[in-house]
């Protein structure tokens, strides 16, 4: 009399380590990409930095926007940390159409990897690029009398909050190019978006100065929840951070799941 076996149950656990090793190796690559060329980091500072010298420094003088207790430089200062997560990130998704046309792209996807490891890698490339901007205007802005915070948990928190939401605006280039599929649509839809997505949050005025239709595009722009996640732990104004932070990983979370399922036309 035979007796039936049953099939051993499927773990959860190896699909999640394929996971986590695959886009530790992927993101170590993306590292090395950094690393070969330092230009682009260097040319990313120069425009925050610009925007910070002139334009902070014209609107912080004429006072024309109430910032409460905050000077215009102060309330400017995370505005543009988070404008240059976002222009950084927005069109990562060029690379990874470069990565199709190289032949790269392919190679990794008929492999075992998760396609949400290649995401996540770039994602995180995205975040690591959008902290560069960081050492630069920081340092501009303390001489420029913004005075940030010391406090070295807060600084981690906006670092996280800026990685979180360049990742963001990263799987939301991907996802863009796996509808366009070249790197001149990409390019096209990206400058269309990005300009109403920075004047439609709170980075140069308060939302409270929007007309009404504004006012509701900003409450679904995740670039204005990292705008107040920063403000509330770089210069101290009134934020909800578990809002900020909530908001920021659920669009996170969404942006790598819409865009591994859009990476597969890239190569079809």
């Amino acid at each position: 009399m035979s007796v039936a076996v049953a099939p051993p149950r499927a773990s959860w656990g190896e699909p999640v380590r394929m996971l986590f090793s695959r886009t530790v190796t992927l993101s170590l690559v993306e590292m090395q990409k950094l690393r070969a060329d330092y230009t682009e980091l260097f040319t990313r500072m120069a425009q925050p930095v610009l925007w910070l010298l002139v334009f902070g420094q014209i609107f912080n003088r004429i006072r024309a926007i109430p910032t409460g207790n905050l000077t215009y430089l102060e309330y400017l200062t995370p505005g543009i940390l988070a404008q240059s997560a976002l222009f950084i990130a927005i069109f990562l998704g060029i690379q990874i159409i470069w990565d199709r046309d190289a032949g790269i792209l392919t190679k990794v996807m008929v492999t075992p990897t998760p396609r949400a490891a290649i995401v996540l890698a770039k994602a995180f490339s995205a975040g690591v690029r959008g902290l560069a901007p960081v050492v630069v205007l920081v340092p501009v802005a303390l001489l420029l009398g913004v005075s940030i915070t010391v406090n070295p948990l807060k600084l981690l928190g906006a670092a996280v909050a800026l990685m979180l939401g360049a990742g963001f605006f990263a799987c939301l280039s991907m996802a863009i190019a796996g509808v366009a599929q070249t790197r001149d649509r990409l390019m096209g839809i990206g400058q269309l978006m990005t300009m109403p997505l920075f004047f439609a949050s709170n980075a140069l005025y308060p939302i409270d100065l929007m007309p009404g239709w504004l006012k509701v595009i900003s409450t679904v722009n995740p670039l204005t929840y990292l705008v107040n996640a920063l403000r509330g732990l770089l210069v101290g104004a009134p934020a909800d951070l578990w809002v900020d932070f909530g908001v920021l990983v659920v669009a996170a979370l969404v942006g790598i799941v819409g865009s591994a399922s859009l990476l597969g036309r890239l190569v079809r």
